[in-house]
């Protein structure tokens, strides 16, 4: 029986190319670089390179960004990711930004509620968990 290695993408995608397949700003690609959303290679020239998936998963952050995620909690949440993750790690991230969109949606459900029983928002907030 014989196994098949799939390689890793190859780093050959620019900043430029990487903001413009995501829909960023090339500032908000070394920015979610630095803070280990995604990586980049360095070339011959110093200059960064990416791999297939790096817009990819800055269109995932900016999802989870929409949650409430803040990025140091995007990149731990990618941190176990493969360098090319299939259906089965995209499926477990999913499944973890819908639990925490649904903690935030009953959490902010209880502060609208609390804010439409026209009591003191001072109260209301005492009573907010």
């Amino acid at each position: 029986m014989s196994h098949a290695i799939i390689a890793p993408p190859e780093a050959v995608f620019t900043v430029g190319d990487v903001a413009r397949d995501a829909g960023v700003a090339p500032s908000a690609v070394r920015f979610y670089e630095k803070t280990g959303v995604i990586t980049a290679q360095r070339d011959s020239g110093n200059q960064r390179r990416f791999d297939a998936i790096a817009a990819c998963r800055i269109k995932v952050a900016k999802l989870a960004q929409r949650v409430g995620l803040t990025v140091r909690e995007i990149a731990d949440l990618f941190a176990d990711l493969p360098p090319n993750p299939g259906p089965q790690e995209w499926g477990r991230i999913a499944t973890e930004l819908i639990a925490e969109s649904e903690r935030r949606t009953a959490e902010l459900r209880t502060c609208l509620t609390e804010l439409q029983s026209g009591g003191k928002l001072c109260e209301s907030i005492d009573r907010i968990p």
